[in-house]
């Protein structure tokens, strides 16, 4: 797996190893392949342990592999020209990511990065693109991915032009609930929230006080290490009226 670890200290590459059956079958796209292609699939998969930190994809790199997230938390973000950073989504467990670059060949032009130790999964690029070839079932799903993600990534931008920073959070929370994105999180997602102001651009501090008038609006419980979410629709409108504040 590539690249490596932006500390210095030994790669991902160096903590590769088999994916257990029980990973496996947490790996949506497995379910849709017939019998030949899952076994196929399921002995080119491998799985890596990124530590806090650690770049899973690199900007300017070919891609090697088409990535998921067992456990953990990654985010997917550019460092602009004004050294400024824009960060385009959170990536938590069961989203797989890069299928764009994957399909292309191209340099990755997004840095992938762990926000705490996770489990990160890879499917070598050939078997990508053999199953691409072979898998009506594949081929629907990844084409759900990409018409997902762009609905996501236009919704994250227009979530960067609010000026209520209680809306920002709900709907940058709501990506993180995507159920297609990201079928892995569930009701309950595990995040701090510091984790979530570096995903979103405020303050610990502000996302602190954005979660409490979004809980006191039944959108969101805030439980022990995680949020619950409560209404999804809500979330996704903004809460808070989803008004663009003066």
């Amino acid at each position: 797996m590539t690249p490596g670890s932006s500390s210095g200290t030994s790669s991902i590459r160096d903590r590769v190893r088999p994916a257990t059956l029980e990973e496996l079958a947490n790996i949506p796209w497995l379910r849709t392949l017939t019998p030949p292609e899952r076994r196929r699939a399921e002995a080119a998969v491998v799985v890596g342990e990124a530590e806090p930190g650690d770049l899973v994809c690199c900007i300017g790199r070919a891609p090697t592999y088409w990535f998921g997230v067992v456990e953990g938390l990654l985010k997917m973000s550019n460092d602009n020209a004004d050294g400024t950073s824009m960060t385009y989504s959170g990536l938590p467990p069961g989203g797989w990511f890069g299928e764009g670059t994957a399909l292309k060949r191209e340099p990755y032009r997004y840095n992938i990065q762990a926000l705490r130790r996770s489990v990160v999964a890879g499917l070598p690029i050939d078997d990508f693109h053999w199953l691409l070839d072979h898998s009506i079932g594949f081929n629907r799903f990844v084409m759900n991915q990409l018409n997902e993600r762009l609905g996501q990534f236009i919704a994250a931008r227009e979530a960067d032009r609010l000026n209520n920073p209680d809306a920002r959070v709900a709907r940058n929370l709501a990506a993180l609930f995507n159920p297609v994105l990201f079928p892995g999180v569930g009701e309950l997602l595990r995040i701090t929230q510091q984790e979530l102001a570096y995903l979103i651009g405020l303050s610990r501090q502000r996302v602190n006080e954005a979660l409490r008038t979004l809980q006191a609006q039944g959108a969101i419980r805030v439980e022990y290490g995680g949020l619950r979410v409560l209404d999804l629709a809500a979330l996704r409108e903004g809460a808070v009226g989803g008004k663009d504040a003066a």
